[in-house]
């Protein structure tokens, strides 16, 4: 069953992205001044962005595969885990995500600053979701 296994490449690929950025990316992230700190943020997200939310449909799209060539449920609670970053993101952390984009870099301050400490605790979420949807892959491949 090789789709379950790419669901399981999927979400770990997630899961350790989602990881990095919490435990390396961001703490150097806050070690810069308001204005740098907001520079690397903009371009780091979209990039981030666009491969996680990829990562997240491929991995969902392989798990229900899987769960329906074995109708074993672990494959579509990882999948649905995963996909559930996608409404996370758009209802709870795009208000957060568009004041960032919105902020010119020159007028980057404090409150720039707890923004990006929110959008960190915010991100810590799908990294939750990210290590459950690998949980739940690598529990139905064994």
């Amino acid at each position: 069953m090789i789709a379950g296994q790419l669901a399981l490449i999927m979400a770990a690929l997630f899961t350790g992205a989602a990881i990095y950025v919490s435990a390396v990316e961001h703490p150097a992230r806050t070690a810069l001044d308001d204005r740098a700190m907001l520079t690397e943020w903009k371009p780091a997200y979209k990039r981030g962005f666009a491969m996680q939310a990829s990562l997240a449909a491929i991995g969902f799209l392989l798990g229900v595969w899987a769960f329906w060539e074995t109708r074993d449920w672990l494959w579509l609670a990882g999948g649905v885990a995963l996909l559930a970053g996608w409404p996370y993101t758009l209802i709870v952390i795009l208000p957060t995500n568009n004041r960032l984009l919105a902020t010119p870099v020159e007028a980057a301050n404090a409150e720039t600053r707890a923004l990006i400490v929110k959008w960190a605790a915010l991100h810590a979420v799908r990294t939750g979701l990210g290590v459950a949807a690998t949980v739940f892959f690598l529990l139905a491949s064994i």
